[in-house]
């Protein structure tokens, strides 16, 4: 059977993929390269992308994503509502910290991010606004995925558990008795797991069906911590989030 040929959609697609964190800034060769695309075909698609404004071309001849697609993600409806509710109970945890606050859903298999404050003396972190990692490695994380449906959990089991610090969890069973634990105490603390000098501390955020929707979690020195602590404040503010939502 001959193969359906690639649709408009999926080569736009393909070029916009291209763009990572680390390579945010990309001429056209490195786009058709990274896309896989023929160099005329990435041509005219890039050329459609940044009339419309989804691209923007810098003085250096390099192109970057643009305004108008930014524009149009942050009207994602489990960001925009839930940022909007929850920015000033965020801004009150960090006025009362000082510490990295982060508030994260789940996508997939995978966290997003949607919210973050951060101290400038506070411990560095890896997350970004619109970032993703692997729930396992991290607070928001293990509670997304604690309180996700029961076949979510088993197909995250069933994968490869990445690791980034000795600490990390890397043994199914381990975090199945984690994810556990979280369900139990509503609340999860991820102990260097991602970097040896952090510690993240989240409780879930429930929507007005108690459906947990998102986490929300201080990322701290590890050697300056004290998780229970930090527990209190971060409940407090998770449910302050949730009552909201409510409303």
């Amino acid at each position: 059977m001959t193969a359906a040929p690639e649709s408009v959609t999926s080569r736009v697609l393909r070029v916009l993929e291209s763009f990572a964190v680390t390579s945010p800034h990309l001429t056209l060769t490195e786009i058709a390269r990274r896309s896989g695309l023929p160099l005329a075909t990435a041509h005219r698609l890039v050329g459609e992308l940044t009339t419309w404004g989804a691209l923007e071309r810098g003085d250096d001849g390099r192109y970057r994503i643009g305004l108008r697609l930014w524009e149009v993600a942050a009207l994602a409806p489990r960001s925009l509502g839930l940022r909007e509710v929850a920015m000033p109970f965020l801004e009150d945890l960090y006025e009362a910290t000082h510490e990295n606050v982060q508030l994260a859903v789940l996508d997939g298999l995978e966290v997003v991010y949607v919210e973050r404050i951060f101290g400038r003396t506070a411990v560095g972190v890896r997350s970004r606004v619109g970032g993703r990692f692997p729930a396992h490695a991290t607070g928001v994380g293990l509670v997304l995925l604690a309180y996700a449906p029961p076949d979510v959990q088993e197909r995250y089991l069933a994968a490869p558990l990445a690791t980034f610090t000795e600490k990390t969890i890397g043994d199914p069973a381990l975090l199945r008795r984690t994810l556990a634990e979280v369900r139990r105490t509503g609340l999860a603390i991820s102990d260097r797991q991602v970097t040896l000098d952090a510690l993240s501390v989240a409780a879930p955020v429930r929507d007005p069906g108690n459906t947990v929707i998102a986490a929300l979690s201080l990322v701290v020195r590890a050697d300056d911590s004290h998780p229970q602590a930090l527990a209190a404040a971060v409940v407090t503010a998770a449910r302050g989030i949730s009552r909201a939502l409510q409303r």
